[in-house]
């Protein structure tokens, strides 16, 4: 699944291309996705593009009728492409440009979404789908004192607790993962049980792990007009996730596997208390 580092180098990389540009035409390939994308995402046709963001792992266009929200669910990916390119069998979205380039949503799985948040609707973070969300890990919201508050008297597991959305939002299961290894937490401890201390280097390991997984992203932006049209997601040096029955890059202990909350979890036991 694509996590925040890889949706927010999709969003770098795609900006160029679509900033200040205007949308001349849309095909629905394909409208089953995760919820059915309705005609109104064609209001953005004749429209410039006038801003693009990212509120956890949706991607926001926007244009002056309003806002399509994009989430890559599972298996999706945009590439930005000339029109003459062949199109692939799981192009769902085509979305030319003045340009003449296009950009396209390939999502084999059919998990992601294509939705429109009206202008009318006020900011498209008050849709459904977003207002709930917690803070974003890089931003100023997301400190120490935060993450404090929101563990005390929390008997669920700190994977657990930093995995959930309303909490803080994008910290997916890879980078869980490695951000409690940095910080020598246990991932199975209760989050009401961590010391002021320990959290406050929690925090910073996963601000840190973020950044340097975008910022390992950022290098292979080109990536995105590359002639077979596949975007250049990195690809991360990882201390533990993944890594089952391999030696502690710390420490040489076996790294351990054990399943919390339907996903797969990755700990040293030597290094992680």
């Amino acid at each position: 699944m694509p996590e925040l580092p890889e949706v927010e180098t999709t969003r770098r990389g795609i900006s160029p291309h679509l900033l200040g540009h205007t949308v001349t035409h849309m095909e629905l390939r394909e409208r089953r996705m995760r919820w059915p994308v309705e005609d109104d995402v064609l209001r953005i046709i004749g429209q410039p593009i006038t801003r693009i963001r990212r509120r956890a792992k949706y991607l926001l266009i926007t244009c002056d009728a309003g806002t399509m929200i994009l989430h890559l669910g599972m298996s999706g990916s945009i590439r930005i492409c000339p029109h003459e390119m062949e199109l692939k069998k799981h192009d769902h979205l085509v979305m030319q440009l003045d340009t003449g380039m296009e950009l396209r949503l390939h999502d084999p799985r059919r998990f992601g979404a294509v939705l429109w948040h009206d202008k009318k609707d006020g900011d498209p973070e008050n849709h459904p789908l977003l207002q709930h969300l917690g803070p974003e890990p890089l931003g100023q919201d997301f400190n120490a004192d935060y993450l404090i508050a929101s563990c005390q008297g929390r008997t669920t597991s700190i994977k657990q607790h930093i995995m959930n959305g309303k909490v803080v939002v994008g910290v997916g299961n890879i980078y869980a993962c490695e951000a409690l290894f940095r910080s020598g937490i246990h991932p199975t401890r209760a989050a009401g049980k961590i010391s002021k201390p320990r959290l406050l280097k929690l925090t910073r390991e996963i601000k840190d792990v973020l950044a340097e997984a975008i910022a390992q992203g950022g290098t292979t932006l080109r990536d995105f007009l590359q002639e077979d049209g596949n975007p250049g997601y990195f690809k991360q040096k990882l201390n533990v996730y993944d890594r089952a029955g391999e030696p502690c890059r710390r420490c040489g202990t076996v790294i351990k596997k054990m399943v919390i909350s339907n996903r797969s979890t990755y700990y040293c036991p030597k290094c992680q208390r």
